[in-house]
Protein backbone atom coordinates (compact mmCIF):
# COMPACT_ATOMS: atom_id res chain seq x y z
CA UNK A 1 0.00 0.00 0.00
CA UNK A 2 0.84 3.63 -0.72
CA UNK A 3 1.99 5.68 2.29
CA UNK A 4 0.18 9.07 2.93
CA UNK A 5 1.89 12.10 1.56
CA UNK A 6 1.07 15.41 4.36
CA UNK A 7 -1.63 16.82 1.47
CA UNK A 8 -2.89 13.57 1.30
CA UNK A 9 -2.90 13.44 5.59
CA UNK A 10 -4.41 16.85 5.48
CA UNK A 11 -7.45 15.75 3.84
CA UNK A 12 -7.81 12.43 6.00
CA UNK A 13 -7.25 14.91 9.01
CA UNK A 14 -10.81 16.83 7.67
CA UNK A 15 -12.91 13.91 8.67
CA UNK A 16 -12.80 14.98 12.09
CA UNK A 17 -14.65 18.49 10.91
CA UNK A 18 -16.98 16.29 10.14
CA UNK A 19 -17.74 14.85 13.88
CA UNK A 20 -16.77 18.50 14.93
CA UNK A 21 -20.30 20.61 13.99
CA UNK A 22 -22.16 23.03 16.26
CA UNK A 23 -24.67 22.58 18.64
CA UNK A 24 -25.19 23.01 22.38
CA UNK A 25 -27.91 20.56 23.54
CA UNK A 26 -27.83 16.97 24.04
CA UNK A 27 -28.99 14.45 21.53
CA UNK A 28 -32.39 12.76 21.48
CA UNK A 29 -33.58 10.02 19.48
CA UNK A 30 -36.62 12.23 18.34
CA UNK A 31 -34.45 15.02 17.41
CA UNK A 32 -34.48 17.75 14.42
CA UNK A 33 -30.78 15.90 12.89
CA UNK A 34 -32.22 12.59 13.40
CA UNK A 35 -34.75 13.69 10.81
CA UNK A 36 -32.53 14.95 8.36
CA UNK A 37 -29.44 12.07 9.28
CA UNK A 38 -30.61 9.16 11.07
CA UNK A 39 -28.63 6.91 13.18
CA UNK A 40 -29.43 4.08 10.43
CA UNK A 41 -27.46 6.57 7.97
CA UNK A 42 -24.65 7.53 9.82
CA UNK A 43 -24.20 4.02 10.46
CA UNK A 44 -24.72 3.08 6.79
CA UNK A 45 -22.22 5.95 6.17
CA UNK A 46 -19.28 5.17 8.51
CA UNK A 47 -19.35 1.60 7.63
CA UNK A 48 -19.29 2.45 3.63
CA UNK A 49 -16.43 4.93 4.02
CA UNK A 50 -14.72 2.57 6.45
CA UNK A 51 -13.92 0.12 3.44
CA UNK A 52 -13.15 2.59 1.32
CA UNK A 53 -10.15 3.92 3.90
CA UNK A 54 -9.02 0.46 4.81
CA UNK A 55 -7.96 -0.11 1.08
CA UNK A 56 -6.04 3.31 1.24
CA UNK A 57 -3.95 3.51 3.89
CA UNK A 58 -1.18 1.02 5.57
CA UNK A 59 -2.41 -0.69 8.62
CA UNK A 60 -0.58 -1.71 11.41
CA UNK A 61 -1.34 -5.65 12.22
CA UNK A 62 0.09 -5.95 15.32
CA UNK A 63 -2.52 -8.18 17.28
CA UNK A 64 -1.34 -6.93 20.37
CA UNK A 65 -1.79 -3.44 19.51
CA UNK A 66 -5.02 -3.59 18.29
CA UNK A 67 -6.49 -5.66 20.80
CA UNK A 68 -5.47 -3.31 23.29
CA UNK A 69 -6.82 -0.13 21.44
CA UNK A 70 -9.95 -2.42 20.84
CA UNK A 71 -10.18 -3.62 24.68
CA UNK A 72 -9.49 -0.09 25.94
CA UNK A 73 -11.48 2.01 24.27
CA UNK A 74 -14.46 -0.33 24.18
CA UNK A 75 -14.05 0.04 28.27
CA UNK A 76 -13.90 3.19 28.12
CA UNK A 77 -17.58 3.52 26.19
CA UNK A 78 -19.07 2.15 28.99
CA UNK A 79 -18.59 5.11 31.54
CA UNK A 80 -19.10 7.01 28.00
CA UNK A 81 -22.57 8.54 26.98
CA UNK A 82 -22.21 6.78 23.56
CA UNK A 83 -25.55 4.30 22.97
CA UNK A 84 -24.27 2.59 20.46
CA UNK A 85 -21.70 0.42 21.19
CA UNK A 86 -20.72 -0.88 18.02
CA UNK A 87 -17.34 0.15 17.33
CA UNK A 88 -14.72 -0.85 14.63
CA UNK A 89 -11.37 0.26 14.40
CA UNK A 90 -8.60 1.19 12.21
CA UNK A 91 -4.97 1.54 13.53
CA UNK A 92 -3.10 3.45 10.78
CA UNK A 93 0.54 2.74 10.22
CA UNK A 94 1.62 6.68 10.12
CA UNK A 95 3.67 8.58 12.80
CA UNK A 96 1.78 11.56 12.59
CA UNK A 97 -0.06 12.21 15.18
CA UNK A 98 -4.09 11.80 14.99
CA UNK A 99 -6.88 10.52 16.00
CA UNK A 100 -10.76 10.37 14.71
CA UNK A 101 -14.46 9.44 15.27
CA UNK A 102 -16.27 8.92 12.04
CA UNK A 103 -20.10 8.76 11.78
CA UNK A 104 -21.58 5.46 12.89
CA UNK A 105 -18.94 4.03 15.46
CA UNK A 106 -16.13 4.43 13.44
CA UNK A 107 -12.56 4.87 15.79
CA UNK A 108 -9.28 5.90 13.65
CA UNK A 109 -5.65 5.59 15.54
CA UNK A 110 -2.18 6.91 13.90
CA UNK A 111 0.50 5.19 15.33
CA UNK A 112 1.80 8.52 16.25
CA UNK A 113 -0.75 8.65 18.72
CA UNK A 114 1.40 6.27 21.03
CA UNK A 115 4.63 8.24 20.47
CA UNK A 116 2.96 11.71 21.11
CA UNK A 117 1.46 10.20 24.52
CA UNK A 118 3.80 9.38 27.49
CA UNK A 119 1.18 7.81 29.75
CA UNK A 120 -2.05 5.81 29.29
CA UNK A 121 -4.21 8.23 30.80
CA UNK A 122 -3.10 11.22 28.36
CA UNK A 123 -3.78 8.73 25.17
CA UNK A 124 -7.11 7.36 26.65
CA UNK A 125 -8.06 11.58 27.14
CA UNK A 126 -7.29 11.97 23.10
CA UNK A 127 -9.89 8.78 22.65
CA UNK A 128 -12.45 9.61 25.26
CA UNK A 129 -12.83 13.02 23.40
CA UNK A 130 -13.11 11.08 19.96
CA UNK A 131 -16.11 9.48 21.97
CA UNK A 132 -18.14 11.94 23.14
CA UNK A 133 -18.34 13.25 19.53
CA UNK A 134 -19.73 10.46 18.75
CA UNK A 135 -21.91 10.62 21.61
CA UNK A 136 -23.20 13.99 21.00
CA UNK A 137 -23.89 13.34 17.40
CA UNK A 138 -22.28 16.32 16.54
CA UNK A 139 -22.04 14.83 12.44
CA UNK A 140 -25.84 14.79 12.18
CA UNK A 141 -26.69 17.77 14.77
CA UNK A 142 -24.07 20.22 12.14
CA UNK A 143 -26.16 18.71 9.86
CA UNK A 144 -29.72 20.01 11.24
CA UNK A 145 -28.12 23.42 12.21
CA UNK A 146 -26.42 23.48 9.14
CA UNK A 147 -29.81 23.26 6.52
CA UNK A 148 -27.90 23.80 3.56
CA UNK A 149 -25.26 20.95 4.14
CA UNK A 150 -27.44 17.98 2.80
CA UNK A 151 -26.51 14.13 2.56
CA UNK A 152 -24.30 15.12 -0.66
CA UNK A 153 -22.42 17.64 0.90
CA UNK A 154 -21.26 15.13 3.47
CA UNK A 155 -20.26 12.36 0.72
CA UNK A 156 -18.70 15.27 -1.23
CA UNK A 157 -16.25 15.84 1.86
CA UNK A 158 -15.67 11.78 2.25
CA UNK A 159 -15.15 11.55 -1.59
CA UNK A 160 -12.77 14.05 -1.58
CA UNK A 161 -10.78 12.49 1.47
CA UNK A 162 -10.73 8.58 0.19
CA UNK A 163 -9.36 10.53 -3.21
CA UNK A 164 -6.55 12.04 -1.38
CA UNK A 165 -6.15 8.91 0.46
CA UNK A 166 -5.52 7.42 -3.40
CA UNK A 167 -3.03 9.35 -4.62
CA UNK A 168 -4.63 12.58 -5.98
CA UNK A 169 -4.49 15.34 -3.25
CA UNK A 170 -5.28 18.18 -5.36
CA UNK A 171 -8.19 16.38 -6.62
CA UNK A 172 -9.20 15.24 -3.74
CA UNK A 173 -8.86 19.11 -1.89
CA UNK A 174 -10.85 20.64 -4.69
CA UNK A 175 -13.89 18.03 -4.55
CA UNK A 176 -13.57 19.07 -0.76
CA UNK A 177 -12.90 22.98 -1.03
CA UNK A 178 -15.72 22.91 -3.76
CA UNK A 179 -18.69 21.21 -2.42
CA UNK A 180 -19.71 24.14 -0.51
CA UNK A 181 -16.95 26.68 0.30
CA UNK A 182 -18.92 28.65 2.69
CA UNK A 183 -20.81 26.04 4.50
CA UNK A 184 -17.30 24.64 5.28
CA UNK A 185 -16.30 28.12 6.46
CA UNK A 186 -19.15 27.76 8.75
CA UNK A 187 -18.34 24.51 10.00
CA UNK A 188 -14.90 25.52 11.26
CA UNK A 189 -16.90 28.68 12.99
CA UNK A 190 -18.86 26.17 14.91
CA UNK A 191 -16.20 23.71 15.96
CA UNK A 192 -14.88 25.74 18.81
CA UNK A 193 -17.91 24.96 20.79
CA UNK A 194 -18.44 21.85 19.82
CA UNK A 195 -15.16 20.92 20.61
CA UNK A 196 -15.48 22.58 23.78
CA UNK A 197 -18.43 20.10 24.76
CA UNK A 198 -15.98 16.92 23.53
CA UNK A 199 -13.77 18.36 26.35
CA UNK A 200 -16.02 18.19 28.90
CA UNK A 201 -17.71 15.29 28.35
CA UNK A 202 -14.53 13.42 27.41
CA UNK A 203 -13.27 14.39 30.41
CA UNK A 204 -15.96 12.88 32.45
CA UNK A 205 -15.65 9.76 30.56
CA UNK A 206 -12.50 9.38 31.89
CA UNK A 207 -13.21 10.53 35.34
CA UNK A 208 -15.74 7.43 35.34
CA UNK A 209 -13.61 4.84 33.95
CA UNK A 210 -11.16 5.54 36.79
CA UNK A 211 -8.42 7.37 34.70
CA UNK A 212 -6.68 10.66 36.05
CA UNK A 213 -8.32 13.24 34.07
CA UNK A 214 -5.76 15.58 33.99
CA UNK A 215 -4.53 12.95 31.21
CA UNK A 216 -6.29 15.35 28.52
CA UNK A 217 -4.92 19.16 29.66
CA UNK A 218 -1.08 17.16 30.06
CA UNK A 219 -1.30 16.22 26.67
CA UNK A 220 -2.80 19.09 25.45
CA UNK A 221 -0.06 21.33 27.09
CA UNK A 222 2.84 18.78 25.96
CA UNK A 223 1.48 19.29 22.68
CA UNK A 224 0.73 22.88 22.54
CA UNK A 225 4.28 23.81 23.65
CA UNK A 226 5.40 21.12 20.86
CA UNK A 227 3.79 22.39 18.06
CA UNK A 228 3.74 26.06 18.80
CA UNK A 229 5.95 27.28 16.02
CA UNK A 230 5.33 24.99 13.60
CA UNK A 231 3.89 26.14 10.31
CA UNK A 232 1.84 22.49 9.04
CA UNK A 233 0.93 21.27 13.02
CA UNK A 234 -0.21 17.63 13.37
CA UNK A 235 -3.34 16.27 11.68
CA UNK A 236 -4.95 16.54 15.09
CA UNK A 237 -4.05 20.07 15.73
CA UNK A 238 -5.72 21.22 12.61
CA UNK A 239 -8.84 19.90 13.93
CA UNK A 240 -8.56 20.64 17.16
CA UNK A 241 -6.65 23.40 17.76
CA UNK A 242 -5.36 24.08 21.01
CA UNK A 243 -5.55 27.63 22.82
CA UNK A 244 -4.26 28.75 26.47
CA UNK A 245 -7.45 29.19 26.89
CA UNK A 246 -8.61 25.91 25.95
CA UNK A 247 -6.04 23.82 27.64
CA UNK A 248 -6.84 26.19 31.14
CA UNK A 249 -10.35 25.68 30.93
CA UNK A 250 -10.00 21.80 30.40
CA UNK A 251 -7.33 21.76 33.17
CA UNK A 252 -10.26 23.24 35.41
CA UNK A 253 -12.88 21.21 34.70
CA UNK A 254 -10.33 18.31 35.22
CA UNK A 255 -9.42 19.27 38.84
CA UNK A 256 -13.16 19.05 39.64
CA UNK A 257 -12.67 15.50 39.90
CA UNK A 258 -11.73 13.27 43.01
CA UNK A 259 -7.52 12.82 42.16
CA UNK A 260 -5.90 9.69 42.56
CA UNK A 261 -7.04 8.09 38.96
CA UNK A 262 -5.09 6.07 36.64
CA UNK A 263 -2.19 8.05 35.14
CA UNK A 264 -0.84 4.78 33.27
CA UNK A 265 0.32 1.27 32.99
CA UNK A 266 2.67 -1.21 31.93
CA UNK A 267 0.67 -2.70 29.09
CA UNK A 268 0.35 0.95 27.92
CA UNK A 269 4.09 0.80 27.76
CA UNK A 270 4.97 -1.89 25.88
CA UNK A 271 2.06 -1.11 23.21
CA UNK A 272 4.00 1.86 22.84
CA UNK A 273 7.24 0.34 22.84
CA UNK A 274 5.95 -2.11 20.01
CA UNK A 275 4.71 0.79 18.20
CA UNK A 276 7.85 2.94 18.10
CA UNK A 277 9.96 -0.28 17.23
CA UNK A 278 7.36 -0.05 13.99
CA UNK A 279 8.79 2.95 12.74
CA UNK A 280 12.34 3.15 13.72
CA UNK A 281 13.81 3.47 10.45
CA UNK A 282 16.66 0.73 10.88
CA UNK A 283 16.78 -2.28 13.25
CA UNK A 284 20.53 -0.97 14.67
CA UNK A 285 19.05 2.76 15.52
CA UNK A 286 16.35 0.89 17.76
CA UNK A 287 18.67 -0.96 19.30
CA UNK A 288 20.73 2.01 20.09
CA UNK A 289 17.83 4.63 20.82
CA UNK A 290 16.92 1.65 23.80
CA UNK A 291 20.65 1.06 25.00
CA UNK A 292 20.98 4.56 25.37
CA UNK A 293 17.61 5.28 27.33
CA UNK A 294 18.27 1.74 29.55
CA UNK A 295 21.77 3.98 30.59
CA UNK A 296 19.29 6.34 32.49
CA UNK A 297 16.62 3.69 33.55
CA UNK A 298 18.23 -0.16 33.64
CA UNK A 299 15.35 -1.09 35.79
CA UNK A 300 12.72 0.07 33.33
CA UNK A 301 10.50 -3.17 31.95
CA UNK A 302 9.52 -1.49 29.07
CA UNK A 303 12.50 -0.03 27.74
CA UNK A 304 14.07 -3.35 28.48
CA UNK A 305 11.27 -4.73 26.82
CA UNK A 306 11.40 -2.90 23.66
CA UNK A 307 15.52 -3.44 23.28
CA UNK A 308 14.56 -7.31 23.30
CA UNK A 309 12.40 -6.93 20.21
CA UNK A 310 14.81 -4.56 18.81
CA UNK A 311 16.97 -6.90 18.84
CA UNK A 312 14.76 -9.68 17.37
CA UNK A 313 14.70 -7.00 14.52
CA UNK A 314 18.39 -7.07 14.27
CA UNK A 315 18.29 -10.66 14.38
CA UNK A 316 20.41 -10.55 17.80
CA UNK A 317 18.16 -13.20 19.18
CA UNK A 318 20.62 -14.96 21.77
CA UNK A 319 20.46 -11.33 23.78
CA UNK A 320 17.00 -10.85 23.07
CA UNK A 321 16.00 -14.42 24.63
CA UNK A 322 18.49 -13.13 27.54
CA UNK A 323 16.17 -10.24 28.59
CA UNK A 324 13.25 -12.08 27.91
CA UNK A 325 14.28 -14.36 30.27
CA UNK A 326 14.93 -11.84 33.12
CA UNK A 327 11.14 -9.99 32.42
CA UNK A 328 9.88 -13.13 32.52
CA UNK A 329 11.50 -14.07 35.96
CA UNK A 330 10.12 -10.39 37.34
CA UNK A 331 6.24 -11.70 35.81
CA UNK A 332 5.75 -14.90 34.65
CA UNK A 333 2.33 -14.21 33.22
CA UNK A 334 3.03 -11.16 31.07
CA UNK A 335 0.94 -11.74 27.47
CA UNK A 336 3.33 -9.37 25.62
CA UNK A 337 7.09 -11.57 27.27
CA UNK A 338 5.50 -14.92 26.43
CA UNK A 339 4.14 -13.91 22.60
CA UNK A 340 7.90 -12.39 22.03
CA UNK A 341 9.20 -15.59 23.58
CA UNK A 342 6.89 -17.65 21.22
CA UNK A 343 8.13 -15.50 18.10
CA UNK A 344 11.88 -16.50 19.56
CA UNK A 345 10.89 -20.04 19.40
CA UNK A 346 9.24 -19.55 15.72
CA UNK A 347 12.43 -18.00 14.61
CA UNK A 348 14.23 -21.08 15.95
CA UNK A 349 11.94 -23.89 14.71
CA UNK A 350 11.35 -24.47 18.64
CA UNK A 351 7.90 -25.43 17.75
CA UNK A 352 7.52 -28.14 20.69
CA UNK A 353 8.52 -24.82 23.17
CA UNK A 354 6.39 -22.78 21.42
CA UNK A 355 3.18 -25.11 21.49
CA UNK A 356 3.86 -25.18 25.40
CA UNK A 357 3.95 -22.10 26.21
CA UNK A 358 1.01 -20.86 23.78
CA UNK A 359 -1.25 -23.56 25.69
CA UNK A 360 -0.62 -22.50 29.21
CA UNK A 361 -1.33 -19.07 27.87
CA UNK A 362 -4.96 -20.01 26.01
CA UNK A 363 -5.72 -22.13 29.63
CA UNK A 364 -5.67 -18.77 31.45
CA UNK A 365 -6.79 -16.64 28.66
CA UNK A 366 -9.49 -18.91 26.81
CA UNK A 367 -10.11 -17.14 23.05
CA UNK A 368 -7.75 -13.95 23.51
CA UNK A 369 -7.08 -12.94 19.84
CA UNK A 370 -3.31 -12.12 19.98
CA UNK A 371 -2.76 -15.81 21.56
CA UNK A 372 -5.40 -17.45 19.70
CA UNK A 373 -3.63 -15.66 16.24
CA UNK A 374 -0.54 -17.14 17.67
CA UNK A 375 -1.81 -20.48 18.23
CA UNK A 376 -2.89 -20.45 14.10
CA UNK A 377 0.60 -19.32 12.94
CA UNK A 378 2.16 -22.63 15.34
CA UNK A 379 -0.20 -25.09 13.43
CA UNK A 380 0.28 -23.87 10.47
CA UNK A 381 3.96 -24.14 11.07
CA UNK A 382 3.17 -27.93 12.39
CA UNK A 383 1.64 -28.15 8.84
CA UNK A 384 -2.05 -29.33 10.94
CA UNK A 385 -3.67 -27.42 8.62
CA UNK A 386 -6.89 -29.18 9.39
CA UNK A 387 -6.71 -28.20 13.12
CA UNK A 388 -5.30 -24.62 11.76
CA UNK A 389 -8.64 -23.84 9.65
CA UNK A 390 -10.77 -25.07 13.00
CA UNK A 391 -9.14 -22.35 15.14
CA UNK A 392 -9.29 -19.58 12.56
CA UNK A 393 -12.92 -20.22 11.91
CA UNK A 394 -13.84 -20.09 15.63
CA UNK A 395 -11.36 -16.88 15.60
CA UNK A 396 -12.99 -15.12 12.98
CA UNK A 397 -17.07 -15.54 14.45
CA UNK A 398 -15.59 -13.65 16.82
CA UNK A 399 -13.99 -10.85 14.89
CA UNK A 400 -16.30 -10.72 11.76
CA UNK A 401 -15.17 -7.74 10.49
CA UNK A 402 -11.26 -8.09 10.50
CA UNK A 403 -9.92 -7.93 7.06
CA UNK A 404 -6.51 -8.95 8.60
CA UNK A 405 -8.14 -12.22 10.04
CA UNK A 406 -10.20 -12.65 6.89
CA UNK A 407 -6.60 -12.16 5.00
CA UNK A 408 -5.23 -15.13 7.33
CA UNK A 409 -8.53 -17.51 7.11
CA UNK A 410 -8.36 -17.55 3.31
CA UNK A 411 -4.61 -18.36 3.75
CA UNK A 412 -5.10 -21.78 6.20
CA UNK A 413 -8.30 -22.50 4.05
CA UNK A 414 -6.04 -23.05 1.12
CA UNK A 415 -3.11 -24.63 2.84
CA UNK A 416 -5.91 -27.26 4.26
CA UNK A 417 -7.24 -27.66 0.52
CA UNK A 418 -10.92 -25.87 1.40
CA UNK A 419 -11.24 -24.44 -2.36
CA UNK A 420 -14.49 -23.19 -1.54
CA UNK A 421 -13.43 -21.70 1.79
CA UNK A 422 -10.46 -19.87 0.10
CA UNK A 423 -12.81 -18.09 -1.85
CA UNK A 424 -15.34 -17.15 0.79
CA UNK A 425 -12.75 -15.51 2.71
CA UNK A 426 -11.04 -13.75 0.06
CA UNK A 427 -14.54 -12.04 -0.69
CA UNK A 428 -15.28 -11.40 2.71
CA UNK A 429 -11.56 -9.90 3.07
CA UNK A 430 -12.05 -7.70 -0.69
CA UNK A 431 -15.48 -6.70 0.83
CA UNK A 432 -14.20 -5.11 3.90
CA UNK A 433 -11.61 -2.93 1.90
CA UNK A 434 -14.47 -1.76 -1.05
CA UNK A 435 -13.39 -4.02 -3.82
CA UNK A 436 -17.13 -5.55 -3.85
CA UNK A 437 -16.89 -6.20 -7.45
CA UNK A 438 -13.33 -8.63 -6.75
CA UNK A 439 -15.45 -9.60 -3.87
CA UNK A 440 -18.60 -10.95 -5.70
CA UNK A 441 -16.51 -12.48 -8.44
CA UNK A 442 -14.51 -14.26 -5.36
CA UNK A 443 -17.98 -15.71 -4.88
CA UNK A 444 -18.70 -16.66 -8.11
CA UNK A 445 -15.71 -19.20 -8.02
CA UNK A 446 -16.48 -20.55 -4.39
CA UNK A 447 -20.39 -21.26 -6.45
CA UNK A 448 -18.35 -22.49 -8.99
CA UNK A 449 -16.05 -25.00 -6.98
CA UNK A 450 -19.28 -25.87 -4.52
CA UNK A 451 -20.66 -28.18 -7.19
CA UNK A 452 -23.93 -29.84 -6.18
CA UNK A 453 -23.48 -28.83 -2.18
CA UNK A 454 -27.13 -27.08 -1.67
CA UNK A 455 -26.19 -25.95 1.38
CA UNK A 456 -22.94 -24.46 0.46
CA UNK A 457 -24.41 -23.08 -2.47
CA UNK A 458 -27.41 -21.22 -0.31
CA UNK A 459 -24.97 -19.79 1.86
CA UNK A 460 -23.14 -18.26 -1.05
CA UNK A 461 -25.98 -16.73 -2.72
CA UNK A 462 -27.51 -15.13 0.73
CA UNK A 463 -23.92 -14.12 1.13
CA UNK A 464 -24.17 -12.38 -2.58
CA UNK A 465 -27.10 -10.64 -1.79
CA UNK A 466 -25.78 -9.11 1.47
CA UNK A 467 -22.70 -7.93 -0.41
CA UNK A 468 -24.36 -6.30 -3.41
CA UNK A 469 -26.89 -4.67 -0.99
CA UNK A 470 -23.44 -2.50 0.60
CA UNK A 471 -22.49 -1.88 -2.55
CA UNK A 472 -25.46 -0.78 -3.56
CA UNK A 473 -25.57 1.65 -0.29
CA UNK A 474 -22.10 2.76 -1.22
CA UNK A 475 -23.23 3.67 -4.56
CA UNK A 476 -25.86 5.51 -3.24
CA UNK A 477 -23.38 7.78 -0.80
CA UNK A 478 -21.00 8.58 -3.44
CA UNK A 479 -23.50 9.07 -6.41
Amino acid sequence: MRHLGKATLLCLGLVNVLPSLAYDNLPSLGDSSSAIVSPLQEYQLGRAWLSLLRSQVPRINDPLAKDYIETKVKRLAQSSRLQDHRLEFIFIKDPELNAFAAPGGIIGVNGGLFLAAPNESEFMGVLAHELAHLSQRHFARGVAEQQQLQIPMMTALLVGIVAAAAGSPDAGMATIIGSQAAAYQNMMSFSRSNEQEADRIGIETLAKAGYDPKGMPDLFEILMKKYRFQQIPPEFLITHPLTESRVADTRNRAERYPQGGISNTLEYDLVRVRVQVVFEDTPGSSVKRFRSLLENNPNDNALQYGLALALIKNNNLAESEQILNKLLTKDANNLFYNLTYVDLDFYQNRLANAGLRIQKLLVANPNNYPITKAYVDLLVRQRNFQEAAKVIDKLVRSRPNDPDVWYQVSEVKGRAGDIVGVHQAQAEYLALIGNYDAALEQLKYARQKAGNSFQQVAIINQREKEIRSQQDTVKQFLQ
